[in-house]
């Protein structure tokens, strides 16, 4: 039997707003001793050259050429995911969605990479607007992992994450990831406070690993994660793999 290694479920190529070339990926992974992904956005609201169903196509028969799995990152408030045929999903090894704009209470979005919150916007009414948001991607996407659950826009980095959050804004998105069947990415670049993932981990959510990898020096590292993890116990083959663990994409059905 092949020995285990971490798979790094998220990771950007030059297909988006990577610096690496997949054949670059493919071989910083290797020498991490990391199973690579690449996992470009798809999204017609995202930096990205896979932003329509013929681009797809073509990203997908590029990622053939290598020994990466197929992976995609899209976009819960963009419609294009909605319109990946069934045949082209199931090219896909694994799908990401991705909390990049939150919905508010009165139907506006907010980018969690907006550098000013709009005024009369609280740090406790986008938290709400979050996790409601949350709970929206998990009953509505096909995806099977979570990116970055604790993204938030840079004023509210700022806060201590056990602040920020409620604990029982942390068990309603929890109870949205276990109720779907999504994974909970320990992400390397945005990481999670343990608390939270603790919590998913209890609640019998599956964690994946995740570099969302841009630079040479973030792609396939995952120790960060993977630390996190076994520091909480979870086995390492318990971790996400599509191949070990099945996919919504269909891709290893039959």
């Amino acid at each position: 039997m092949t020995a285990w290694q971490p798979t790094d479920c998220h990771a950007h190529s030059t297909h988006s707003d990577g610096a690496l070339t997949v054949a670059e990926v493919v071989a910083i992974a290797a020498s991490l001793g990391t199973r690579p992904s690449v996992t470009d956005h798809v999204s017609r609201d995202a930096p990205t050259n896979v932003s329509s169903l013929v681009a797809v196509e073509h990203y997908l028969d590029d990622l053939d050429r290598y020994p990466v799995l197929r992976g995609g990152e899209f976009c819960w408030h963009d419609a294009l995911w909605r319109e990946i045929p069934p045949s082209t999903l199931r090219r896909f090894t694994h799908r990401l969605g991705s909390l990049h704009s939150i919905r508010l209470a009165d139907g506006q979005f907010v980018r969690a990479f907006a550098l000013e919150l709009p005024p009369s916007l609280t740090a406790g009414a986008y938290m709400a607007a979050h996790v409601a948001s949350l709970e929206a991607l998990a009953n509505e996407m096909p995806v099977d992992i979570l990116a970055h659950p604790t993204l938030v826009p840079p004023p509210l980095r700022q806060i201590d994450p056990h602040d920020l959050w409620t604990e029982q804004q942390e068990a309603r998105a929890v109870t949205a990831l276990k109720q779907s069947g999504i994974a909970f990415e320990i992400s390397a670049r945005y990481p999670p406070h343990e608390r939270l993932v603790r919590r998913a981990a209890a609640a019998g959510v599956r964690l994946a690993l995740g570099s969302d990898g841009h630079r040479r020096d973030q792609v396939a590292n995952v120790s960060e994660p993977l630390a996190m993890a076994r520091r909480l116990g979870i086995p390492d083959d318990a971790l996400y793999d599509p191949e070990r663990h099945g996919s919504r994409t269909g891709a290893f059905d039959g």
